[in-house]
């Protein structure tokens, strides 16, 4: 399998951490989606990572999507529970994580990308607050638990430290980990991991 991404997407880190965990290989294939000579639109139509090319040729896309494929290669080292509740819970964990990616995404793009005389302050505040919100519900739902939820890593907790590693290097002065002191605990349990350590991504 080959996975097409980049080093610094927080969802291509985390498809990256779930293969590391699951102990599958998969060659990384970097991609620049913003250049105009990318080819990720032969794989995926929507111009995105991370995309996963199996060996039959076929592309699948959306990190949600292949991290939760990816789970089903392998019994050892269960990361999304089957059935039921305990399932919900998890992809409701991953589902809060990203979101709070997509709306940093938005604000960032609108912030650096668009000119100044263009850009919406207020579209900017509201991305954000959605930023702010969806950490404090983190912190306020891990409590003092030492994984998101069960007694185990599960996708869950990789969602997290992938979002918290992200907006360390895009949003420093949020100073999440000054302000919640649970989720960098966490994160810096999580950072112990050679998962992480191996995917902490570049500062440029």
């Amino acid at each position: 399998m080959k996975l097409i991404g980049s080093l610094t997407s927080p969802y291509v880190r985390k498809v990256r951490i779930v293969l590391a965990e699951k102990k599958i290989e998969a060659e990384l294939i970097l991609e620049n989606v913003w250049d105009s000579k990318t080819k990720i639109g032969e794989f995926n139509p929507l111009g995105k990572v991370p995309c996963l090319v199996l060996k039959d040729g076929g592309a699948m896309f959306d990190s949600r999507v292949i991290a939760e494929y990816i789970d089903t290669l392998s019994p050892a080292n269960k990361l999304i529970p089957s059935t039921g509740r305990e399932r919900a819970a998890v992809k409701t964990w991953e589902a809060l994580a990203d979101g709070i990616i997509d709306a940093g995404i938005l604000a960032r793009l609108e912030s650096t990308w668009r000119p100044a005389e263009q850009q919406s302050p207020a579209w900017i505040d509201r991305q954000m607050d959605k930023v702010k919100t969806g950490i404090k519900t983190m912190s306020n739902s891990l409590g003092e638990s030492t994984w998101c939820y069960g007694n185990q890593i599960s996708l869950a907790d990789i969602s997290v430290g992938c979002t918290l590693g992200w907006l360390q290097l895009r949003f420093p002065k949020l100073n999440w980990s000054a302000n919640y002191p649970n989720l960098d605990r966490l994160y810096q349990k999580l950072m112990e991991r050679k998962s992480f350590q191996d995917t902490v991504p570049p500062t440029s």
